[in-house]
């Protein structure tokens, strides 16, 4: 039966696993809090130090000249040559060997470099060195460990630094379920003066419903004993009939009509 550690890095890529104990901005933060852990005694083999969003940079160091790619063709070819001396020396003994490979290694970097900086014709006049950068780098632990990690790492010398919250957002209500989304106001576009163009007309105060005199006295207050006209009665409807007075009540006097 095969035994694998617990940190063994695998074959094959395969995507980290764990409980994110901590996130820094920088990997030397990472590496700090790391290396905490291990000087107190934590099982560093269940800790992963994952970078996400990652960046390749690319830093120009200079220009590239002629005389540049001759000089640094001459001293690499060079430090070969001296290799070769070297060797050549602890077998036969004699010190000339050690210059005149010097000076041919260093002939002949110095013509290869020349010649292939020649061939790109210019198309890469800079040197640059390349890198690969994450925007931040969390700490990963096992779950059955990482209540350890955390108290120890919330006793370090600068604290648990670099343990990230969510960020607020700036409104309040946002994100909340539930909550009542105000309506925005339509914007109010005013025309420029010497555009020549009219300014909007506000809408117009419906007109003002004049009392019906049947109704009402020439003072506009209403008259007693009569009906007011519904709101889906139109104002020339004739009053209704009087109703028969109830039993009981006392009648004016009306004349007698002739038989």
């Amino acid at each position: 039966m095969s035994m694998s550690r617990p940190g063994a890095v695998p074959r094959v890529p395969t995507p980290p696993r764990g409980e994110e104990i901590a996130s820094y901005a920088t990997y030397l933060e990472a590496q700090k809090a790391v290396d905490f852990l291990s000087d107190n005694k934590f099982a560093v083999e269940l800790v992963t130090i994952v970078g996400t969003d990652l960046k390749m940079v690319e830093r120009v160091t200079g220009r590239l000249t002629y005389g540049r790619v001759a000089i640094a063709g001459a001293a690499s070819g060079a430090w070969f040559g001296l290799f070769v001396g070297l060797l050549l020396f602890l077998f036969s003994g004699d010190g000339a060997f050690v210059l005149t490979a010097i000076g041919i290694g260093a002939g002949f970097g110095l013509l290869f470099s020349v010649l292939s900086y020649a061939l790109t014709q210019g198309k890469r006049d800079f040197t640059s060195q390349s890198q690969i950068v994450a925007s931040s780098y969390g700490i990963l632990c096992a779950p059955e460990r990482a209540g350890d990690a955390r108290q120890l790492l919330a006793r370090m010398p600068e604290g648990a630094g670099g343990v990230r919250a969510p960020a607020a957002p700036a409104n309040p209500t946002w994100g909340t379920p539930g909550a009542p989304t105000p309506p925005a106001a339509p914007p109010v576009v005013a025309p420029e003066p010497s555009s020549g163009v009219p300014a909007p007309t506000p809408p117009a105060a419906p007109p003002a419903r004049t009392p019906d005199p049947r109704w009402t006295t020439p003072t506009g207050e209403p008259r007693y004993g009569a009906m007011r006209p519904s709101s889906d009665q139109p104002a020339d409807a004739q009053p209704a009939p009087d109703a028969p007075p109830a039993p009981g009540t006392q009648q004016p006097d009306q004349p007698e009509r002739p038989a």
